[in-house]
């Protein structure tokens, strides 16, 4: 298959949108299939272009036995606001315009972009129509949505209500929608998407490569955190996050503090628009440890180092902004806190009732995520049985090969 892949971020981001969607473009290409890239360079989390990508606005990355990787310009504001982020988003697609534009001359098989950008599928659209391809919006955040409901665009008005237009509009139009989980699969049947066209293709983890380690530790060498219980947030630092409730928490184990415990450890781990705050919640505290986003060859050794993995979101976010880091906590065989609201996909992943992979408590509620950290840190046995889940689930539902396989069959029934 000759495959056009139209996309905000991609590889060599470690984390989020970019990680899969380079993944996903690398092991079709491996598959001997044609596969071509538009791509923003890199920026993300930091909301900073790599050094090494600012000589050239346009730029052409081609390497045997991988994609072709198309390189276009794009306005990365250093501190994201609402308005910014959509003249971020904006700018993308009108830069990537020409570079897609010659894509038809390719004669491409079937377009596959990313929301986000949803501002790029009119482009890609137009694009698979004109070389007589079909078309598949991959949806990893409900990227209109979650501007409205996360409070980054005014919620009523003639703007809510155009922008939810034209979603509908252009959604439809695609040959296939696709979501990551089984939740945002049914939002989008819900918005329209005929039931027959909507695909569900999670995100993966390689459960080879990410798995539980014993013996000692580098991490927690390095950090003398031998003796500790490590609470672990590791990721990106966005406000969509629902961080905030990570200051709080690592204060309330603090010395001095009201539930002080010096077993307690917190190792905080990524990069992001909230970093800044998050430094300024936590700074001088001696339970807590700031770590910079970590490469990917450290990735494993980085998850194991936790004895909890801590997941906060926001109210309201958890199914229209799928955490692709929870893949990762899975595979590595250790319990997950999560906030998140009941009757959500990521509620029914790590608190399914036959096989809980940790504890979920509801979103931005402080007090019920403090108790349900005493609780993981005083039963170890529970820990274990829980970590024991996690590795179960990740194994039989998010091995790459097994998502990816499916994925490649999903594409060549659409053609």
């Amino acid at each position: 298959m000759r495959i056009l892949i139209y996309g905000l971020n991609y590889a060599p981001e470690l984390t989020g949108i970019g990680k899969y969607t380079g993944e996903m473009a690398s092991w079709l290409a491996k598959r001997g299939h044609e596969v071509r890239v538009v791509a923003a360079p890199p920026y993300y989390p930091a909301w900073r272009i790599w050094d090494e990508y600012r000589s050239s606005l346009y730029r052409t990355e081609r390497v045997p036995g991988q994609p072709v990787v198309f390189r276009t310009p794009l306005y990365v504001p250093e501190k994201p606001s609402g308005m910014r982020r959509i003249l971020h988003l904006f700018s993308f697609m009108v830069g990537s315009l020409p570079v897609m534009l010659r894509q038809v001359f390719w004669q491409p098989e079937i377009v596959f972009t990313v929301e986000p950008t949803f501002f790029g599928a009119p482009l890609a659209l137009f694009v698979a129509q004109t070389a007589g391809a079909a078309s598949w919006l991959h949806v990893q955040d409900f990227e209109v949505d979650a501007a409205f409901e996360l409070g980054l665009l005014p919620a009523k008005g003639p703007i809510h209500s155009l922008a939810l237009t034209l979603e509908v509009f252009f959604t439809n139009a695609f040959t296939r929608v696709s979501s990551i989980s089984t939740k945002m699969v049914e939002r989008s049947v819900a918005k329209g998407v005929p039931a027959e066209q909507a695909v569900l293709f999670p995100n993966w983890v390689d459960v080879e490569a990410i798995q539980p380690l014993e013996g000692p530790n580098g991490f927690r060498r390095e950090l003398g955190l031998e003796d500790k219980i490590v609470l672990l947030y590791s990721g990106n630092m966005g406000n969509k996050q629902g961080l905030e409730v990570l200051g709080p928490i690592a204060q309330s184990f603090a010395p001095g503090a009201s539930h002080a415990d010096e077993r307690v450890h917190f190792l905080f781990c990524g990069d992001g628009t909230f970093r800044p705050k998050l430094e300024a919640m936590v700074g001088g505290l001696p339970n807590v440890t700031l770590l910079p986003l970590q490469p990917f060859s450290r990735l494993n050794e980085l998850l194991n180092a936790a004895d909890i993995h801590l997941l906060p979101q926001r109210a309201g976010a958890a199914d229209l902004v799928m955490p692709s880091k929870l893949t990762g906590m899975l595979s590595s065989g250790r319990p997950v806190i999560a906030t998140s609201d009941a009757g959500t996909q990521v509620a029914h992943v790590v608190g399914d009732e036959a096989r809980p992979c940790g504890l979920v408590v509801p979103a931005e509620d402080a007090e019920a995520l403090h108790a349900a950290v005493v609780e993981l840190i005083m039963n170890p046995g529970l820990r274990a049985e829980f970590g024991a889940n996690a590795r179960e689930y990740a194994v039989e539902h998010l091995g790459r090969e097994q998502v990816l396989l499916q994925f490649e069959r999903d594409l060549a029934q659409a053609i």
